[in-house]
């Protein structure tokens, strides 16, 4: 497919650029899936997808000459806000923020020109196939394998809270390839096509009653040798990049944003901006989400100019995740007794789902790597606090 020509957004004003995209957002965003309470499914979002494709703006992290907007970090940031305020929901856009910069880095030219403008079409829709039910955090440990066997690698084993597993198409898969090396080495990376015979996908049904997360089996699936992203054995060197690009997009304003629009609408329509504790709480949480911007634009600026992201990226996970919680913990307090209560409520003419947003921000602080780890990366490789 045409991957679109795209101008150079960088060399418009701020305001111009964020005029443009309120207006193409307003005209073209489907009114009924503004604000969801929920993770977004393909077949509801796709048709947007469509659209942000055919515009040009489907991967404003990629560079423009694999058909990204190229936007440098104060650009990022606009769009990220624009999105939140209209309340666009995040599609399964993991090919665009983790897999397709890896592929980008680390592939060979064939998988760059089959994956790349697939990816940006929607033709490829991704899963991460990282997590394993005794490898989450320390993810080193985990126990599928590859093994080779001719043109292609024999995979066995399970992956675990896979987001969004049963509408992706592809995952890329962390499998050890050499038992007898040490827990970090011996890995590789592959990308695998989920029709392959032998993988069965189920889903898992969260506490607010959606299925975000799978279960993926693998049962002697031959995956082709030519899927091997990289070098063998060295899986983890593309895993750690990978793993900085997600804190990078774990650790956006994006989601806390999200939180911050539904407060505000629902504080206004409560008067609660005449309670001067409550405008005190709501103040401190908004100059924080103001500061994670500033810091994010620091780390997208950093990726643009194709350097690699460190181990301080931890702090930007920690931040996001956290201030999220805060605000739909304080969104569930505003609610007051509809704020307890499952199911849209309105409330002075807001339509709120109080619970679902909270729901979904308890695991915030586990995914991506627990809090707990993320401080332990902090104190021992930044810090250089004793173990």
């Amino acid at each position: 497919m045409t991957v679109p020509n795209t101008p150079d957004y960088n060399a418009m004003s701020d305001g111009a650029f964020r005029r443009e995209m309120r207006t193409f957002c307003e005209q073209n965003y489907p009114e009924n899936l503004r604000f969801m309470p929920r993770r977004v499914r393909w077949s509801e979002i796709a048709g947007w997808w469509r659209t942000l494709y055919e515009k040009g703006w489907i991967a404003p992290n990629w560079p423009r000459e694999w058909g990204g907007m190229g936007l440098d970090a104060g650009k990022m940031v606009i769009f990220l806000e624009e999105m939140e305020r209209h309340g666009v929901a995040r599609p399964p856009d993991q090919g665009i923020t983790q897999v397709g910069p890896i592929i980008m880095n680390f592939g060979t030219e064939a998988q760059k020109q089959f994956y790349l403008p697939r990816t940006l079409s929607g033709e490829i829709i991704w899963c991460q196939g990282y997590s394993e039910p005794n490898a989450g955090s320390d993810l080193a440990s985990l126990q599928t394998s590859a093994v080779r066997d001719g043109d292609h690698y024999v995979v066995n084993g399970q992956k675990i809270w896979t987001t969004l597993a049963h509408d992706a198409t592809h995952i890329y898969l962390l499998a050890r390839t050499d038992r007898q090396a040490k827990k970090q080495e011996g890995i590789s990376f592959f990308l695998v096509d989920l029709r392959t015979p032998g993988i069965t996908i189920r889903p898992i049904r969260n506490i607010a009653g959606h299925e975000e997360f799978c279960q993926v089996f693998f049962d002697n699936v031959r995956v082709p040798a030519d899927t091997l992203v990289g070098k063998l054995n060295q899986g983890w060197t593309v895993a750690k990049a990978l793993l900085s690009f997600e804190r990078l997009n774990i650790g956006s304003p994006r989601r806390p944003q999200y939180a911050l629009q539904r407060l505000e609408m629902l504080a206004r329509a409560k008067g609660l901006f005449d309670d001067p504790g409550f405008v005190d709480r709501f103040a401190a949480l908004k100059l924080d989400l103001e500061d994670l911007a500033s810091l994010y634009g620091r780390y997208v600026e950093q990726v643009k100019r194709g350097e690699p992201l460190g181990q301080d990226v931890s702090t930007l996970k920690i931040w996001a995740m956290e201030t999220w919680q805060q605000l739909t913990d304080l969104l569930v307090e505003t609610g007051a007794e509809e704020g307890v209560m499952s199911g849209i409520h309105d409330i002075a003419g807001v339509e709120t789902d109080f619970l679902s947003p909270f729901y979904y921000a308890r695991p915030g602080t586990i995914y991506g790597g627990s809090s707990e780890i993320q401080r332990n990366i902090l104190a021992k490789y930044v810090l250089k606090l004793p173990s």
